[in-house]
């Protein structure tokens, strides 16, 4: 890949391409943590909005879901869920979030990370009235995003939040704060039943081992030591994180579908 072309290219691509797999905000730790809280089961049909290199998928499927349901619009993406993912009851659909075209009251349990973040305030409210619509009455919708801090944060702070991390992920970029995310969730259908926030240290070599393993995270600086242009851009995006770690964390919820 050209200098231009990496410069170019979205921070979790960047990512994936040195060998990262758990591209998560709040690492391996809180995903786990938000798949314990929506307890998923041998009755349950789940549906996973971009889903990415599958990596939760795994997590979930083995919990033996009555069904599994991955909606990915990026077929490179899709390719590789296909590919990272065995189950026998499993589905890769290609389709937008916002408009899967799957049945009404289809599933119990709908979840997506790392996606919301990215997306304008009305896609935001779109593929979440969409997670009600699939849900049944009572069923669980789970996030894992960015959350600004603290609660009462000016706008300024968050314009300069959101243009760091765009101009440094090359992505539109949108976190919002606690009440702002229980906001969208509570509007569109949703009653918030659990919440956890962790630091945003995605890029932090403690984190990365954690979520990489010794193997990954070796394999990964040892890649980034090859490629100059990859690792100007990991470098550049863990100092915005950085500087904004006070301001920014990782958080997921969980919310269950009003009756």
């Amino acid at each position: 890949m050209t200098e231009k072309k990496m410069n170019m290219e979205q921070g979790h691509w960047v990512l994936a391409k040195l060998g990262k797999r758990v591209l998560r905000p709040g690492g391996r730790e809180l995903t786990a943590q938000m798949l314990e809280a929506m307890n998923i089961n041998e009755t349950d049909d789940v549906v996973e909005f971009a889903p990415g290199l599958g990596q939760t998928a795994r997590l979930t499927v083995a919990h033996k879901p009555h069904s599994y349901t991955a909606v990915e619009l990026n077929e490179e993406a899709a390719s590789r869920v296909r590919h990272n993912v065995n189950y026998t009851n499993m589905r890769v659909v290609a389709a937008d979030a916002a408009q899967t075209g799957l049945p009404d009251a289809c599933a119990t349990k709908v979840y997506g990370e790392a996606m919301l973040t990215m997306q304008s305030a009305p896609q935001k409210n779109a593929i979440v009235r969409e997670a009600a619509r699939l849900l049944k009455a009572g069923g669980l919708y789970a996030i894992h995003e960015i959350v600004i801090c603290p609660d009462d944060a000016g706008s300024e702070l968050q314009r300069t939040i959101e243009k760091d991390l765009a101009h440094s992920i090359k992505t539109n970029v949108r976190p919002l704060t606690l009440s702002a995310w229980r906001a969208v969730l509570e509007e569109n259908g949703f009653e918030v039943v659990w919440t956890k926030q962790s630091p945003m240290h995605l890029l932090e070599w403690r984190r990365v081992v954690a979520d990489e393993g010794w193997g990954g995270f070796l394999r990964i600086v040892w890649r980034m030591l090859r490629n100059a242009s990859a690792r100007k851009r990991v470098l550049n995006m863990r100092s915005i994180f950085r500087k904004h770690d006070k301001n920014i964390q990782a958080i997921s919820m969980v919310a269950r579908k009003r009756a």
